[in-house]
């Protein structure tokens, strides 16, 4: 099972760069898209319903340009959830987890879950925000575990965990996203027993980021962050087969990051 999460910076905009059409050619069985910054009805049908897949989306329910998330599924879902719950954290369109019952996975029920955390933006207020956000959706998987799912979860974490995990961590240390406060959640997801299985299989890899400054040329430089992630419940590590970073593939300041499981 081949599953691909990118941070797109606006579908609409990465569909005229040419990344949906990589999409449809890399033929995954899960494409999930953040930021995606569109409603489904803005979207052309070729892009809303795409052949050969399920399509669902959840966006700002405020303001529309703003937030988003999708995913593009082979099999249809058994189950949708469109947020945590929580209509504090639902109203900016962040959060989709789609339940499967004893399929694709060799029997193992599963829910996958696509999410494009908040930002710290710099302000107190969303910086608490964030966290609370993030306490939230800590709980919401712990649940999902709870009931006898095995849990994959994807997106824009929006934080750094890491020093080997940026390119200059003694000048951000300080900056929203490499706060030690939105690190340590990091810490709190692992210590559940998640595992950040690109770090797990590549422990000592520098230089593996997802996003770049487009305004300074960072991309170019490779001065980047990673911050974009897959995180899976134990019993699902031995079905891994590889975690990559596809950082050639353009059409964002974030690259598609993938997961394939047996």
């Amino acid at each position: 099972m081949n599953i691909i999460s990118w941070n797109v910076n606006g579908l609409r905009a990465n569909v005229k760069k040419g990344g949906f059409d990589w999409f449809l050619q890399k033929s995954p069985d899960f494409m999930c898209y953040q930021e995606t910054k569109v409603h489904p009805e803005q979207l052309e049908e070729g892009v809303r319903n795409p052949l050969g897949y399920y399509s669902y989306f959840d966006h700002s329910k405020e303001k529309k340009g703003y937030s988003g998330v999708a995913v593009y599924a082979k099999e249809k879902s058994d189950k949708v959830e469109y947020g945590l719950g929580i209509e504090e954290y639902d109203k900016e369109g962040r959060f989709l987890a789609l339940f499967y019952e004893n399929k694709n996975l060799m029997g193992v029920k599963y829910v996958l879950i696509n999410c494009y955390f908040p930002n710290g933006a710099e302000d107190p207020k969303r910086l608490e925000y964030k966290l609370g956000f993030y306490d939230q959706f800590l709980k919401y998987i712990n649940a999902q575990r709870k009931k006898g799912y095995e849990v994959i979860f994807c997106g824009d974490v929006n934080t750094a965990h890491n020093e080997i995990d940026l390119a200059r961590p003694k000048e951000n240390s300080n900056h929203t996203g490499f706060l030690p406060i939105e690190r340590e959640w990091i810490d709190q997801v692992i210590q559940a027993g998640y595992l950040d299985i690109f770090r797990q299989q590549n422990p000592t890899k520098v230089g593996a980021y997802t996003w770049w400054d487009m305004k300074t040329f960072a991309r170019e430089r490779n001065v980047g962050w990673r911050i974009d992630y897959f995180f899976i419940s134990p019993a699902l590590v031995q079905k891994v087969k590889k975690a990559n970073i596809l950082n050639a593939v353009i059409g964002s300041d974030h690259c598609p990051i993938e997961l394939n499981l047996d």
